[in-house]
């Protein structure tokens, strides 16, 4: 998403937005400023602004939700790269025979596909339950618990890999899971856990706080208002 000019491309599971322009396609109609923004940035956004990367130089939002969004803070700004792609999570691949998306990490980091595991495992008539998931899991529940460590380690797994690249002070977990305590507070085990099982690693590189955003799952409502803002005030600048 081009937050300068506001248009789509490529559209992910909506292709039917590939090229549109909201600013083009609702200004005229509507007489009010418009920007967009992509919804992993703009956690990142929220908690750069209010949220737990505030005061952070370089972070990252790590949103967990269908795939596995991200929002990286780079000497204190969000960075969006070139082609306005940068921290697309869900596209970090990972050696296999075959070259699918299903061993991409937004496929086996989903939290959307580990609560539908979840939940078959328990049997729950609604695969998408997740609060029934997370029941069984704040009670350590023996038949789901792995699946939840292992889930965990993978996403751990990714930080690491990040961190050997960026060199990041925080990172904060967002989606709708990150309501659950839980979910981080295992994130972090299993990341500690791997570094200690590395001694060289862990003497090498310097461990990464990880941290809930916030605003959990509104993280990325809020961070739109504050593109929107950013927009403005950049708007005004240049019109003098």
């Amino acid at each position: 998403m081009n937050t300068e000019t506001g248009t789509i491309s490529f559209g992910g599971a909506l292709p039917f937005l590939d090229g549109v322009s909201f600013i083009d396609e609702f200004y005229p109609k509507f007489q009010v400023p418009i920007s967009v923004v992509n919804d992993g940035k703009a956690a990142a956004l929220s908690e750069l602004w209010l949220g737990n990367l505030k005061g952070i130089e370089n972070g990252l939002a790590l949103v967990l939700g269908t795939g596995i969004g991200g929002g990286l803070i780079l000497d204190g700004k969000l960075y969006q790269g070139k082609h306005f792609q940068a921290g697309e999570l869900s596209f970090m691949m990972k050696q296999s025979d075959k070259v699918s998306f299903d061993d991409m990490y937004g496929r086996t980091g989903s939290a959307v596909g580990f609560v539908k595991k979840v939940n078959q495992e328990l049997g729950t008539e609604d695969l998408t339950d997740g609060a029934a998931a997370f029941e069984a899991i704040n009670q350590k529940d023996p038949i789901v618990y792995p699946i939840f460590e292992a889930y965990a380690r993978e996403i751990a797994y990714m930080i690491c890999n990040i961190q050997a690249i960026l060199d990041l002070e925080k990172i904060v977990i967002g989606g709708g899971i990150s309501a659950q305590a839980i979910v981080t507070e295992e994130i972090r085990t299993q990341y500690r856990a791997i570094r200690a099982g590395l001694p060289f690693v862990a003497d090498t590189l310097t461990e990464v706080e990880i941290d809930s955003c916030r605003f959990l799952n509104d993280a990325n409502l809020l961070g739109a208002l504050y593109q929107l803002l950013l927009n403005v005030d950049e708007e005004l600048v240049v019109n003098g």
